[in-house]
């Protein structure tokens, strides 16, 4: 009958799902029976079991969810991500389980492009070592350096590289991409370069980092792939924390071997390296490149409909280079 539930039982396993007025009515007016994380615990093991259980469709955030847990859930049939990646999601237990997947990538790029190109302009124009002089009583004005006509990288160019990079031609930039896959078409219609990973490095005045962590990204950015940089050069991470060796980049922060870097990810979070994020030369946020409402809203759509249309999870998380 039109307009009628769907009985099936559902979880929401994700805190910030759970507490988002929106996306909660708008999936009660999908599934009648629904349990949200109310309590707003971290869920992991036995907990995230047992708070599963008995829910053949499910929404998880940045829960772990592998073997063991798919194991301990027989009646669990799809399992939808809140997020945009799926690193904290075994995909490959998944298909043994014969379970389905619900995702959609690059829900959020428009968010994560406009905090690029907010980190870019903020060191070109030394914004953060202004902002901390002036709440120090100094007043002087460092000479900085326009965005217009840069020579940008894009190291990975899936759905949010592919954001970025028109986004970055209005501004006159030359855009530089580097992916382990070919978009021929793309590059053509937005006069993209492709090139490789170090000649990348060598010419960009930013290089600003889309790619996935994996065993073939962590610490792509090595001390010596960061000495490629140009000196005048400054590198942006909104990506994923553990790509880029941060000790290997504070020191060339401190001794001016790169002139600046803003990182919304680390490898570990909340970060620990005080001497790095007091760096005048260095910008850190706390992993809002998709906190944006906007992007919020149409990542959580994305899950709703994910417990619908899910698919295989092999095919569904088709690896690419960019940041899904």
């Amino acid at each position: 009958m039109k307009g009628t539930k769907n009985p099936v039982p559902v979880a929401v396993a994700s805190r910030s799902f759970s507490r988002h007025p929106v996306l909660r009515a708008e999936l009660l007016a999908r599934y009648d029976d629904v349990t949200f994380n109310d309590k707003g615990v971290i869920l992991a093991g036995d907990g995230l079991i047992a708070f599963l259980a008995g829910r053949e469709r499910v929404i998880v955030g940045l829960e772990r969810m592998d073997d063991a847990v798919f194991s301990a859930l027989p009646g669990l049939k799809v399992v939808s991500k809140y997020g945009v990646g799926l690193d904290s999601i075994d995909t490959q237990a998944m298909a043994r389980h014969g379970l389905r997947l619900g995702w959609t990538g690059g829900r959020n790029r428009r968010s994560v492009s406009e905090l690029v190109i907010c980190f870019a302009i903020a060191l070109l124009r030394h914004v953060p070592m202004v902002h901390a002089e002036v709440r120090a009583g100094t007043w002087r004005q460092p000479v900085g350096r326009q965005l217009s006509e840069k020579t940008v990288g894009i190291i990975g160019c899936g759905h949010i590289g592919k954001d970025l990079a028109p986004l970055l031609r209005a501004f006159g930039c030359r855009v530089l991409a580097h992916d382990i896959l070919d978009f021929p078409e793309f590059y053509a219609r937005h006069d993209v370069e492709p090139v490789g990973l170090e000649p990348l490095l060598r010419a960009a005045d930013v290089v600003t980092l889309h790619v996935p962590l994996d065993d073939t990204t962590r610490d792509m950015l090595n001390a010596e792939r960061l000495a490629l940089m140009k000196p005048e050069a400054i590198l942006i991470n909104a990506a994923r924390g553990g790509l880029v060796d941060e000790g290997a980049l504070k020191s060339m922060l401190k001794d001016g071997r790169l002139a600046g870097a803003a990182f919304d990810v680390f490898a570990t979070e909340p970060p620990e390296d005080s001497e790095l994020l007091d760096l005048p030369n260095f910008l850190a946020t706390a992993h809002i490149g998709g906190s944006a409402e906007e992007a919020i809203l149409a990542v959580g759509r994305a899950a709703i409909d994910g417990l619908d249309d899910a698919g295989d999870p092999l095919t569904v998380s088709k690896p690419q280079m960019g940041n899904p």
